[in-house]
């Protein structure tokens, strides 16, 4: 065992935490004598808030474990450890066509990791999450046994699992469908909108008519420029040939964190306009690299760093459909109003399409991300002030986006977490679910280990 800093992407709570290879972890779960609530999963830490944490515990860093491990080109179905990157699942089946049917908005996450927070991207409205394309897994657990899970053998711990943060067991290799495509590069159209109301008139033609949609907003923006922003639409280009893999360039580093932020309101405000301006001269559709289409900000290696020493919180929430035309203006105001400028402001419209995890985010209507640099208690003001608009709006607030939940809205936001909680393992536990679900149940000890189904 080792002691390192294994943060998550927000850079909260940063500290050395106790860690454990991968094979050291499946080892110490074989044995079937591990602590109660003393493990947690570490994929790569791109999620924002503490449900990669288990302070009191002990991490297990996936990554050791990331070799494909085969692929049938009939049906799409790619094998691999949990371990392995989406970058490396990408670099392996773009020349054979094929292309995971979603992806975040960075490819540097493992597959476990990927099932653990039931990822999406740009498509939802065609492919669902992520976890609508798991075939299979294997899940190793604490009492020793490893347990093939599907839709039908294990279905418990297979719904759990999905979108459960972790909390189910160790991942130790899955099986995903690929999708088909016909080039690894996208035509881009962008369209410029003047204000929320035109971007809510867009959207469904938008969705209808391509693979990958969402719109960026100038969150600072008032007046008679209130709510513009640009569509941002896409789909794989035709007639296009494969190329060999992904080109990866090298990243521009972030090499030290900045005594201050940097991504401050008049940065944002400049970078607003400039963003705006340069996207909406080209109305035409043009091709776009597929890194440059869906993971623009992993060309700058440690930007996140750019926040400054406080790091940075995500507020993501999703809306029903009526209540977001109402609702987006709204909470893009308070954040405006109360002096907090969003670097990232996006707004997406997710589709029909259910996952099958118990507790994914994900749910038909408008999904809105903000992000902040974070300022102490006047940040958590914000934060709760939001869950608590989102939440008496019918909505959800994302619980891996998010480090200040309060119990209650996480149980507003997912009623269903008991069903989650009677399929955790006891020897399994994040410090997001400890101040969360385990404050609403009102107790904190753990349970027998339930057979699988």
């Amino acid at each position: 065992m080792k002691r390192a800093g294994y943060d998550s992407f927000g850079q909260l709570h940063v500290t050395k935490r106790d860690v454990l290879s991968a094979g050291e972890g499946a080892a110490l779960l074989k044995t079937g004598r591990a602590r109660p609530e003393s493990l947690l999963p570490f994929g790569n830490g791109s999620t924002y808030g503490d449900s990669c944490h288990n302070n009191n515990g002990i991490l297990i860093d996936a990554r050791g474990h990331g070799e494909i491990l085969s692929f049938d080109k009939a049906t799409g179905v790619l094998h691999a450890e949990a371990g392995v990157m989406l970058a490396d699942i990408i670099d392996y089946a773009a020349p054979l066509g094929f292309f995971p049917a979603v992806v975040p908005g960075t490819k540097f996450v493992t597959l476990g990791g990927a099932i653990a927070n039931d990822i999406h991207g740009k498509n939802h409205h065609r492919r669902g999450t992520f976890g609508c394309h798991v075939v299979s897994f294997d899940l190793l657990r604490s009492d020793g046994h490893e347990y093939h899970c599907t839709p039908a053998l294990n279905a418990g711990l297979f719904s759990a699992t999905i979108g459960g943060m972790g909390l189910t067991g160790l991942i130790t290799s899955a099986s995903i469908r690929l999708m088909k495509i016909a080039s690894l590069e996208i035509e881009q159209t962008v369209t410029a909108f003047k204000s929320l109301d035109a971007y809510f008139e867009l959207a469904a033609g938008s969705d209808e008519a391509n693979e990958y949609s969402v719109a960026w907003i100038d969150q600072l923006a008032t007046g008679a420029g209130e709510g513009r922003g640009l569509l941002i639409a896409g789909n794989h280009a035709r007639g296009r040939p494969q190329k060999a893999r992904a080109r990866r360039n090298k990243p521009l580093p972030v090499p030290f964190q900045p005594p201050l932020n940097m991504l401050n309101r008049p940065f944002i405000r400049l970078f607003n306009t400039a963003y705006r301006l340069a996207k909406s001269r080209h109305s035409a559709p043009k091709l776009s690299s597929s890194d440059g289409f869906f993971f623009p900000l992993d060309s700058v290696a440690g930007w996140n760093r750019l926040y400054g020493p406080g790091g940075l919180v995500q507020h993501q929430s999703v809306l029903p459909e009526q209540a977001a035309h109402r609702m987006v203006p709204a909470l893009m105001r308070l954040a405006r109003d109360t002096g907090n400028a969003s670097f990232l402001t996006v707004l997406k419209r997710f589709g029909a399409m259910r996952s099958p995890g118990l507790l994914s985010f994900p749910r038909q209507g408008y999904t809105l991300t903000l992000d902040f640099a974070f300022r102490g208690a006047c940040t958590i003001d914000l934060l709760q002030q939001l869950n608590r608009m989102t939440i008496d709006a019918g909505g959800a607030v994302n619980p891996y986006k998010d480090a200040h939940m309060s119990a209650e809205s996480f149980a507003a936001s997912f009623p269903r977490w008991p069903e989650l909680e009677a399929n955790r393992d006891p020897a399994f536990m994040s410090d997001f679910w400890a101040r969360t679900a385990l404050l609403e149940q009102g107790a904190h000890g753990s349970r027998p280990l339930e057979a699988a189904e």
